[in-house]
This record gives structure tokens, sequence and C-alpha cells, in this order.
């Protein structure tokens, strides 16, 4: 279970206390994209807020577009201790097919070691009538080279998803993008690392 709680207040500590005693509760997201101001999540408040996840080995799920990514940088560098996973890939212009300032901002965020990437999202920021999986390999490439298999999870954005694609769809599409990998690679992506993320235990993960 990621959670909600306002990271600004002065009681978020006492909040994620009565959060973390149920064990499923593992982090935090926050709607950056619906904060007024792009550097939301760089704010000094926030940043107090992050502080008391990494003192809870919690994550953040950073929800971020493209003109957020400057910011995440600053943030993931500020927080060295905390673990992050940038959501749906920071939502790439896909339908647009541009690429080179999203590229860019997410190469910046992917340098700091104590972040993930959750390759989820994908299909409903191409047409969603008229997708091809041909139209999500430039993005996909891009955070293979910047994260490597060990930092990336598969997500399916379900039921989100269901405006472009079914679950199934979805799946095959990011089966057959990471078709070329090894067993082990792959391994990783669809199942080790978000366990290994978000701290699910083996026994549960294998029920």
């Amino acid at each position: 279970m990621i959670g909600w709680v306002d990271l600004q207040v002065p009681e978020v500590g006492r909040q994620l206390d009565q959060f973390a005693s149920h064990s499923k509760f593992k982090g935090v997201r926050h709607l950056v994209a619906s904060e007024p101001a792009d550097d939301w999540v760089a704010q000094e408040a926030v940043g107090r807020g992050l502080d008391e996840l990494a003192q809870r080995n919690l994550s953040y799920d950073l929800l971020v577009h493209t003109r957020h990514l400057k910011h995440a940088q600053q943030v993931v560098e500020r927080h060295p201790h905390l673990r992050f996973v940038i959501d749906h890939v920071a939502k790439p212009p896909i339908k647009s097919a541009e690429i080179d300032q999203w590229a860019a901002g997410l190469k910046g965020v992917a340098a700091a070691p104590n972040v993930w990437c959750k390759l989820s999202g994908l299909v409903t920021e191409a047409d969603w009538s008229n997708w091809r999986v041909e139209d999500l390999i430039p993005y996909v490439d891009k955070v293979l080279e910047y994260f490597g298999p060990a930092r990336i999870m598969f997500g399916s954005d379900w039921p989100v998803c269901l405006l472009a694609a079914s679950y199934a769809q979805v799946l095959e599409s990011l089966q057959t993008l990471l078709a070329d990998l090894s067993d082990e690679d792959r391994e990783l992506i669809f199942a080790k690392n978000a366990a290994t993320f978000y701290r699910i235990q083996e026994q549960a993960l294998a029920a």
C-alpha cells in the first residue's frame, strides 16, 4: 500500500508512525502535477516530510511530468538516504513523439543511485486509439540506458491503462520490448526489484 500524507504538516511524523504500524504500508505518493507550483516537491516544508519518510525506511513515489524533473533531481540529491521511484516514466510525450527534453530531465534524476523507475503508464501517454508497441521503443530504451535492469520495475497502471489498453496488452507490450534482456534481468524488472524496493517479504511474494 502506497498512501498519502500531507508532507508539509508538523505532525507528519506521527501520521507516518500510525500508518507504518500496518505492515502493508510501504510509502507515500503525492500528485505533484496537481500542485500549482512546479517546484512543489523541492520546497523546504516538503523536504522535512521526506526526511521523516527516510527515518522510517519508507519510500516516496515521484508522480511527475517532464517539467518537474529538474526539481526532482534537486530533491533526490538532497535526500540520498530516501528511496525514490519515478512513476509512469515521468509521463513522456509519446503521442507527439517528443523525447529530448524528457530524456535530459530523466537522465539527471537517474544519476542518483537512490532512484528507481517504473515502466508504467506508457500507453496512456501515446495515442489511445492507435498506439503501437513501436511507439514506445525510444522511451523504454532511454529508461534501460539510464537506470539499467537493476533499478526498473514493471507497473500496469491498471485500471487507468484501460483508457488505451487492457492489462494483458500492457503486459504483452513490455514483455515484447524487454525480450532481448536476459532471463535474470527480466525477473528483476517484473518481480524482484519491486519486492526489494517496497520491502516485500519473499514468502509474501511467493504466496
